[in-house]
């Protein structure tokens, strides 16, 4: 649909009518696009929703890779303009911060002060709103817990018009099931957070490579003490002896004295990623030149260069990098995404046991390859639960592959992904709703306990008893389930 339906209410007129995609460009829908700056702006929006007639999802920088912030025929709210840095105190690391503040923005406010964000994303463009409803993880997830442990309170404006404040000891039900629950509450419109202190702009890295995924993880479990992030990256398309080999990178904080010159490396300029390619080329050109790779010879081709030029560096040789440099890796070339083409991708990310992971891991990446579907990129962290009622995390270890999507394999990519959800289940795995794009409606029940699930129907029934917060991600994987008169039948 390209044109907005008949509405008897102008202000859902044609001026906001656009498509709205996911990041991966692999799913898209149309619907009425506002763009808020205040908390009474979004009372607005809930009251134009609630007389239209029309649901709303909330949407921050847009990054999720499927379409947890698209909502087909009905109202995207975007929440980019409310960026304001409420607060900062270098004495004691404590921010606060609107909904719209990028990671990006968040970093460059504290770096100066010798601060770091504690979880970040692999991209620095997402927001504290859309960070928290996700809980999204970080490299270090297994350290420190994701984005949530690290949230002191927030501000929650429920679409009653009503704002509650939330921490863990007011409001804890709504504070653990708001952080997870991937918008479907409320709208954060203030967040409360404690900072990470460092000593330099400058983490102590070590790279090694790994022969298949048992040593992987054996080298991840040796790590773990010592380590302040750990991070694979496997070559996705190798098989044979070869399946899940790949490339371990290990990353320290400098401690007191290590970094001659902290005050340098604590700036926003050596934090920030280079705009050029050996100073010439324009990144944001670059993905023209992975364009041609993107298929199953050139990856191939580009995977196996990597892992075996990785063999030649002598092992426990470390090297210095910038927190920017190291955790934002998505950022290195802007757009990358176009190099996909113009059917996009989707990310299957799936969370395992410990004991399970490492079987489990290889009986999905042999499926891949069976359907002739292998995945394009893969990255492999380590997890610790958390408290979170919708949470994806759990004691093991996480892959997330990106899949090329075209035309012709569309179907048969979406048929795979089905496979590969039973092979997870089965083993007792779990996922997370910012990357995902392909979960039936049946899953949900399969990996989160129905304790976890019912408590959080009643709160939606709570605090939105009107069901006018939904996502298509929501839509397909709830079902009807948030309507008040089947959420009201659970409690």
């Amino acid at each position: 649909m390209t044109e907005p339906p008949v509405n008897p209410d102008q202000a859902l007129g044609p001026r906001h009518w656009a498509r709205v995609d996911g990041w991966g460009m692999a799913v898209r829908s149309f619907g009425y696009l506002f763009h808020p700056r205040t908390a009474d702006e979004i009372r607005n929006v809930y009251d134009l929703a609630r007389g239209a007639g029309k649901t709303i999802v909330l949407r921050g920088a847009g990054r999720s890779y499927g379409d947890a912030a698209i909502n087909n025929e009905g109202i995207v709210l975007d929440l980019c303009g409310m960026d304001r840095v409420i607060s900062w105190e270098p004495d004691t690391g404590i921010i606060e911060l609107e909904p719209g503040v990028t990671i990006q923005k968040l970093w460059q406010t504290i770096i100066a002060d010798g601060y770091w964000p504690p979880v970040v994303s692999g991209t620095m463009h997402t927001t504290m709103g859309g960070c928290a409803a996700m809980n999204v993880h970080g490299k270090n997830n297994f350290k420190v817990g994701p984005f949530g442990d690290h949230i002191i309170e927030f501000d929650l404006l429920l679409p009653s018009g009503e704002i509650r404040t939330c921490d863990r000891a007011g409001n804890a039900r709504l504070f653990h099931a708001a952080v997870s629950g991937f918008g479907m509450l409320g709208c954060f419109i203030r967040l409360k957070m404690k900072m990470k202190k460092v000593c330099s702009g400058l983490l102590r890295i070590e790279a090694f490579h790994t022969r298949n995924l048992q040593e992987m993880v054996d080298e991840f479990e040796d790590r773990v003490a010592d380590a302040d992030y750990l991070v694979g990256w496997i070559d996705t398309v190798a098989g044979g002896s070869g399946l899940g080999r790949g490339i371990v990178h290990q990353a320290n904080y400098l401690r007191e004295g290590e970094d001659p010159r902290p005050a340098d490396s604590l700036t926003i300029s050596a934090q920030e990623l280079p705009a050029h390619l050996f100073g010439i080329m324009p990144k944001s050109l670059i993905y023209l030149l992975m364009r041609p790779f993107i298929n199953n010879p050139g990856v191939r081709l580009i995977n196996a260069s990597k892992y075996w030029s990785s063999r030649i560096a002598l092992r426990g040789a470390c090297y210095c990098q910038s927190h920017g440099a190291f955790a934002f890796l998505l950022d290195y070339v802007p757009n990358w995404k176009l190099a996909y083409g113009a059917g996009g991708l989707i990310q299957y990310q799936s969370f395992l046991p410990r004991g399970r992971a490492v079987a489990a891991f290889e009986a999905i990446l042999r499926a891949a390859h069976s359907a002739g579907l292998p995945p394009y990129l893969g990255v492999f962290k380590k997890h610790r639960p958390d408290p979170f009622l919708l949470t994806h995390a759990l004691d093991g270890y996480s892959l997330a592959m990106d899949f090329r999507v075209t035309a012709s394999n569309r179907q048969r990519l979406w048929s795979l992904a089905g496979e590969l959800d039973q092979i997870v289940l089965d083993n007792g795995g779990r996922f997370y709703f910012a990357k995902d794009a392909t979960l039936q409606l049946w899953s949900i029940d399969k990996f989160l306990p129905p304790a976890n699930i019912e408590a959080f129907l009643a709160l939606k029934h709570e605090c939105d008893p009107e069901n006018i917060l939904q996502s298509d991600l929501s839509k397909r994987l709830f079902g009807k389930r948030f309507s008040a008169e089947v959420t009201q039948q659970s409690l």
